[in-house]
């Protein structure tokens, strides 16, 4: 197995939106999706689900749903995540966390089963950007969609919800953007005793 280091999936890891003409293998998509679900979910609820949308009618149909700033980038690039989650992540707890009786804590309480499920996803859903950086992949993640939009076209027989679509392929990193700037670690890190 190849060894993944840090900068692979961190340092040097960037933000793509021009891609390559190279196609992606649906056996990456699986092992992505597969190392994300490895990902620690409290109460391992596993809220996230995704779609991989390639080109095609269906990618057609997703253009219609972005911003016009992400048109061609998402038009372009071989495969589109569509990242949601289950807010019924719930009924898969007899399941997924079979010591406890984990699905009554959610069962009839709709704000804490939203809630769960949407910061256990955008947990899963950091995993799933790591993941596709581990598996030989450059990612460009965007808000910049109609979500209710992206909902009927795509979602609307699973009652799933999207959060962020992701961008998946091989990018062109001479139209890579000059590197932002982060905090420091005294700007954004405290450690107390």
């Amino acid at each position: 197995m190849k060894t993944i280091h840090l900068d692979q999936i961190f340092q040097n890891a960037r933000t793509h939106n021009v891609w390559l003409d190279r196609p992606v293998d649906d056996l990456i998509l699986q092992k992505i999706y597969e190392s994300m679900e490895w990902g620690p979910t409290s109460a391992n609820c596993l809220p996230a689900r995704v779609v991989f949308v390639k080109a095609g009618p269906m990618k057609d149909k997703l253009l219609e749903c972005v911003t016009p700033g992400n048109l061609e980038k998402t038009r372009t690039a071989p495969v589109t995540a569509i990242l949601a989650y289950d807010p019924e992540f719930y009924e898969q707890l007899p399941r997924t966390f079979p010591h406890a009786d984990a699905k009554s804590w959610f069962t009839g309480n709709e704000s804490l089963a939203r809630e769960t499920a949407q910061y256990n996803s955008a947990l899963q859903h950091g995993y799933f950007i790591l993941a596709a950086r581990a598996h030989g992949l450059d990612a460009g993640p965007m808000a910049g969609f109609d979500k209710d939009a992206v909902d009927a076209a795509f979602l609307k027989d699973t009652g799933w919800k999207s959060s962020l679509l992701v961008n998946l392929g091989y990018g062109d990193a001479s139209q890579l953007f000059p590197r932002n700037p982060r905090l420091s670690f005294a700007e954004g890190a405290r450690i107390l005793e």
